[in-house]
């Protein structure tokens, strides 16, 4: 840790699973942050606080200053602008959930097009051009060849979820080469998993489309009776589909590792893959999980979900490269991690809310 000051960072989406430990990372770092949230994916407590974020907090030892602030009220974020001294962004505010964003697509387009695009404006007017953007691995879709190099093509998207992020990948390309100021990485996450060591942070889904990790913990819970894998007949080793499951800690070091990439050097636009390289199944992963953590986890096997690929992992070797960064963590660690957090948050953040605020 460093104790020399590094800049402000606001962090949009601060309170959400990525945000959140990624603001540990960037206080660790010596960075100051400013986040804001309309925890849309987030618990708040009855304060209008982050529980997350007053947690990262504790664990840092150092404050962070919170707004609750959508990205499509333009004054709110301009006014934030104006209360601090912003040096650079990190963007993480998306609505992210793939099955609702199919049955409710102008949601989806309004809220992440839209949001980056107040964002970008109130950000050049107040001088502000070095951003870190959270893209996602679907900007591929379903890939010709593995592992996927940021060289892939991008754009024949299988959702609505990932073509907001193709779209808005597209459009920072635009004002890029409009405007040279502007310096700007994409970082563009593979499957996110695990939680903080020390389990007081993880990820708590507000929406019933959920993520595989978190289904596999309130299965073994027993808040969910069983677990339902959608479909065991795709083209891969068991059948199930393989994704590259990052753990959101060497996620939260991306971020920083792209920061100071960006204070370092001007890139213009630059994307860069976050995973481990390493595609793991369905199948393995709830093996880990019951392996490491002593636990049976009962599935059931329904048909494919639409807009599902088969397989999908990174070459992260660019990032290494340039970036200096590269996972650490390992499967077992995802589970383990988790675990510890489900554990120790059986109803997650929301335990909180009822504790002297009756």
């Amino acid at each position: 840790m460093t104790g020399e000051q590094r800049g402000t960072v606001l962090v949009t989406g601060g309170a959400g699973y990525i945000g959140s430990h990624t603001v540990v990372s960037l206080l660790e770092a010596g960075y100051s942050v400013v986040a804001l949230d309309n925890f849309t994916n987030s618990v708040n407590s009855s304060k209008n606080e982050s529980i997350a974020l007053k947690r990262v907090e504790e664990i840092t030892g150092k404050k962070i200053t919170f707004y609750r602030c959508d990205l499509l009220d333009k004054d709110a974020v301009e006014a934030i602008f104006q209360q601090h001294k912003i040096d650079s962004v990190i963007h993480f505010a998306a609505l992210k959930a793939v099955g609702e964003s199919m049955t409710n697509p102008l949601l989806y387009y309004k809220n992440n097009m839209i949001g980056m695009i107040n964002l970008l404006e109130v950000m050049d007017s107040h001088g502000v051009y070095k951003m870190v953007f959270s893209s996602s691995c679907t900007v591929y879709g379903e890939p010709d060849t593995l592992p996927i190099t940021e060289e892939n093509p991008t754009g024949n998207v299988t959702n609505v979820y990932g073509r907001t992020k193709y779209f808005i990948e597209e459009m920072l390309k635009d004002a890029v080469s409009a405007d040279p100021k502007w310096n700007i990485i994409a970082l563009r996450y593979f499957n996110p998993v695990g939680a903080h060591k020390s389990g007081r942070i993880g990820e708590d889904p507000t929406k019933q489309f959920t993520n595989l990790m978190p289904y596999i913990s309130q299965v073994a819970i027993g808040k969910k009776d069983v677990l339902t894998i959608f479909g065991n007949d795709y083209n891969t080793p068991d059948g199930t589909g393989v994704r590259d499951y990052v753990h959101v800690m060497d996620l939260a070091t991306g971020h920083v590792a792209a920061l100071n990439k960006l204070d370092q050097q001007h890139l213009g636009l630059k994307m860069y893959n976050l995973g481990t390289g390493k595609g793991i199944s369905v199948m393995e992963l709830i093996n880990t999980f019951e392996r490491v953590n002593k636990v049976k986890i009962p599935y059931v096997i329904q048909e494919r979900r639409a807009g599902d690929i088969s397989a999908m992992f990174a070459n992260a070797k660019l990032a290494e490269t340039e970036l200096g960064w590269k996972a650490v963590h390992t499967v077992d660690e995802m589970c383990e991690d988790f675990w510890r957090w489900q554990q120790m948050n059986p109803n997650g953040y929301k335990t909180d809310q009822v504790n002297g605020h009756h």
